[in-house]
């Protein structure tokens, strides 16, 4: 006892147990407990804090037993105590990082269905452009339901990123390209009383990622700077150009990073910022400096390990009241590559006299691939799944869709 709580047994003898060891929240609670206790009735398991020397609060699992004299009146209380404030502690991170599993799994869903009802959105707006000559208004607002389908699209591509449901598919990128993307989201998230700006490398070098992924690390930091802030504040997004050599390296600091050129991301808020103790952890799974529900210490572990998984590093400014700035650094690419851009070929005349076997269990996929391959002269058939897609009677002409 004398090794949690700080205090010695002679600084504590003879002093009200409650005002010395206990929050004066939890005062009536365990004076109930007491009285259970002294009215011969066992507790054990009932989980509540002492307050340190030093003002800290550790949690401890009591278990406590009557003791009685040999004519049987009652003469004290045994009360045995263990610390169990770490052991709380990494259960409260499993919780969080189960319900962030949850979120994830929830979010994964969602844009996959959603995604789904897309694909109908903007492939009928297609179908619909094909056939729109003349009236040039009805044309421009097909177009507009189509261009707001595909921007809806790229929000079902955050999601899925976010929840890791979509294939890592790493891929030559302009980081530049991927903020003015999510600008529009980025701002609707920190929102109104901090001031969003971007500063961005006109020529920025390309780098090869995955897209998805550095949509999760913008969001994670910019979410994380914006906590930084309550009050509200300046939140700034940088990128530029850097050629490091081992010069830098070796005065940062940084081991087993090569030299050579990298793109800077940087993101820098003017919140609360952080001292060294704390800069120290930041990046460790499940540490995090907010209240209890308020953050799972998962985003900037989060960042790390996709930075380091594209052989790139991090490298953090920050002091207390003085805000910070996450600097990352990734790999540019080698030569001169550029975005890969589907290729497109002309097509003469689309369409044949085949039959094509559809196999989909959304109805409206399955409904807008059979008019798309109707329309271009092509057979049908139609299947909700795989299983029915194998069904001999699927290859009866009776049920073959013609034009």
């Amino acid at each position: 006892m004398e090794k949690l709580s700080g205090y010695s047994i002679e600084e504590v003898r003879g002093k009200d147990w409650f005002k010395t060891f206990l929050p004066e929240r939890n005062h009536q609670q365990i004076k109930n407990l007491f009285t259970r206790a002294t009215s011969d009735i066992k507790t054990k398991g009932n989980i509540n804090p002492i307050v340190t020397m030093d003002g800290k609060e550790l949690a401890i699992e009591w278990f406590d037993h009557t003791l009685k004299e040999k004519n049987g009146d009652i003469a004290g209380i045994l009360a045995i105590g263990q610390d169990v404030t770490e052991r709380r502690n990494i259960e409260e991170q499993l919780r969080q990082s189960q319900k962030m599993e949850a979120v994830g799994t929830l979010a994964g869903g969602v844009a996959h269905d959603f995604n789904n009802l897309l694909t109908v959105i903007i492939g009928n707006s297609e179908l619909a452009l094909m056939n729109v000559i003349k009236d040039e208004s009805l044309r421009k607002r097909i177009e507009e339901i189509k261009k707001t389908g595909n921007q809806a699209a790229s929000l079902t591509r955050q999601l899925l990123a976010f929840s890791r449901k979509q294939v890592i598919k790493p891929e030559v990128m302009d980081i530049n390209k991927g903020i003015n993307e999510t600008k529009n989201m980025l701002k609707r998230t920190i929102g109104e009383d901090i001031e969003f700006l971007t500063v961005l490398e006109p020529e920025l070098w390309k780098i090869h990622a995955d897209s998805g992924q550095i949509d999760q690390i913008i969001m994670n930091m910019v979410v994380n700077a914006r906590d930084a802030m309550p009050q509200g504040g300046k939140l700034t997004i940088e990128t530029t150009n850097a050629d490091l050599n081992e010069n830098y390296f070796r005065k940062h600091g940084i081991k087993g990073v090569k030299p050579g050129h990298y793109v800077m991301l940087a993101v820098s808020d003017t919140g609360s910022g952080m001292d060294k103790e704390t800069r120290e952890h930041i990046f460790d799974p499940f540490f995090t400096t907010k209240e209890v529900g308020k953050g799972t210490g998962l985003g900037l572990s989060t960042v790390y390990g996709i930075v380091k998984q594209n052989n790139g590093f991090v490298w953090v400014y920050s002091e207390p009241g003085q805000g910070s700035t996450f600097k990352i650094y990734l790999p540019k690419v080698k030569g001169n590559a550029e975005p890969e851009e589907k290729e497109q070929f002309p097509v003469d005349d689309p369409g044949g006299s085949e039959t094509v076997l559809i196999a989909e269990d959304d109805y409206g996929l399955r409904k807008f691939a059979q008019e798309v391959l109707l329309s271009y002269g092509y057979n049908v058939l139609v299947a909700e799944n795989g299983e029915d897609a194998l069904m001999p009677i699927r290859l009866s002409p009776k049920i073959i869709y013609k034009k």
